[in-house]
């Protein structure tokens, strides 16, 4: 009997070839072996339940060409724009295509190193996580010695440099050492509109730990697809957020693990979309240990004909006792063709906890626009007034005055640039 070939996409041929043609990817076994499971179930369709409101396979046409080195000429031209960046934190760490470029970063405060090495295998059932642990190069981490507090937060930036269409592959690792305090925040900009990021990022807590992070997703990427997989060790405290403001095609997926009792961990969000753009959250939290709190607040504002996704699973484990889990999805629509998919869900195997979740879509309240405009606001200006506290209230929950400063400057930014795009001209 003749054996069934299996059917590629053009994209899944792309991304074999660029694996296989690249020495330093293929020689590496721990890549192969991740390569293969990535090969073995190709790019998520709906079919995949987690992939249900993002078709992958039909979204990504090709796979664009992988983005090189940077040279000479790409990192010094990416000096001159980080001069006419604001430093959002007290030191920087750039990565120019996907790669850690040293003499572009600043030192890292006392208590805090980078170390350069390769990514451990992650446990982790998704294909598109397998790509990114294959295809990545130049990985880095940073350390934060236990016990030790860093003074303001430390940033991330990820820029592109290149012409044409790129894929670009990143991972990074961030480990808090027991008894440490620390804040990142992740800004992903500089992307063209023909470029293609897979970036994969790890946090893990030891025990006592505390840890801020925020990521800023504002480039114009045809497609941004951002992995993040977390472990939180007993007593350790986890607090992130996320702003998405740019992207044809975006989708943030958190893949968290409480492992140690009385682990904390809030996660949040807010999603502005306006064009055709897309933009899914999905989370998977595991309670895997008793006593553990988890709190999920995500907010989305869709206008125009673009559509937000938010799916968020919160497993409580046999044995997770006295846990206690509150998830909440929520989001504004500014368009009747603007659309919103929201699926909260709780696997619970144990008897004693306290978990819910609920989510809510609905329109700007008109009884409020008309007690603004009855005071002398305009329309436009009692709207944005609304949106700001609507997201601002999400992104106070990151209990950081240093970063939601950060967030609110993007989130206003974001206010400020709405009904200056090609759709509100057909209007």
């Amino acid at each position: 009997m003749p054996a069934h070939a299996v059917s590629r996409s053009t994209a899944e041929s792309t991304l074999i070839s660029q694996f296989e043609g690249r020495r330093e990817l293929a020689r590496s076994h721990e890549r192969a072996a991740a390569f293969r499971r990535f090969a073995d179930r190709g790019l998520p369709t709906r079919r995949v339940e987690s992939w249900h409101y993002t078709d992958l396979r039909a979204a990504m046409a090709d796979a664009a060409p992988l983005a090189p080195a940077p040279d000479r000429a790409q990192i010094e031209s990416a000096a001159r724009e980080l001069g006419r960046r604001k430093k959002l934190g007290a030191a920087r760490l750039v990565l120019l295509n996907g790669r850690f470029v040293d003499q572009l970063s600043d030192g890292l405060p006392a208590g805090a190193a980078v170390v350069r090495r390769g990514g451990k295998t992650l446990a982790v059932d998704d294909p598109m996580v397998a790509l990114a642990e294959a295809m990545s190069l130049d990985g880095c981490a940073v350390e934060v010695s236990g016990g030790a507090e860093l003074d303001g937060p430390v940033e991330f930036l990820h820029l592109v440099s290149g012409e044409g269409p790129l894929s670009v592959y990143s991972r990074m690792e961030i480990i808090v050492g027991a008894g440490a305090r620390a804040s990142f925040i992740e800004t992903f900009a500089g992307s063209g509109a023909s470029v293609q990021r897979h970036a994969l990022t790890t946090l893990t807590l030891a025990e006592g730990a505390t840890l801020k992070h925020a990521a800023i997703v504002d480039s114009q990427a045809e497609l941004h697809l951002e992995s993040q997989v977390i472990e939180i060790g007993a007593g350790a405290e986890l607090k992130a957020f996320a702003l998405v403001s740019g992207g044809t095609l975006s989708r943030r997926q958190l893949f968290v693990r409480m492992v140690g009792e009385k682990a904390k961990a809030a996660l949040g969000g807010l999603a502005l979309l306006d064009g055709e753009r897309r933009a899914d959250t999905t989370l998977q939290l595991v309670h895997s240990a008793p006593g553990g709190t988890s709190r999920e607040f995500y907010r989305a504002i869709v206008d125009d004909e673009a559509a937000g996704t938010f799916q968020g699973k919160v497993i409580v484990a046999n044995g997770a006792q006295k846990t206690d889990g509150a998830m909440k999805s929520q989001a504004v629509l500014l368009s009747p063709r603007a659309q919103m998919n929201a699926k909260p869900e709780l696997e619970i195997f144990a008897d004693d906890v306290v978990c819910g979740h609920g989510a809510t879509v609905g329109s700007l309240d008109p009884e409020q626009i008309f007690y603004l405009r009855t005071r002398g606001v305009r329309k436009d200006e009692a709207e944005a007034m609304l949106l700001e506290a609507f997201g601002g209230e999400a992104i106070e929950r990151i209990g950081d005055d240093a970063l939601a400063g950060v967030l609110h400057e993007a989130f206003r930014a974001w206010l400020a640039s709405r009904g200056k795009g090609p759709m509100e001209a057909r209007r």
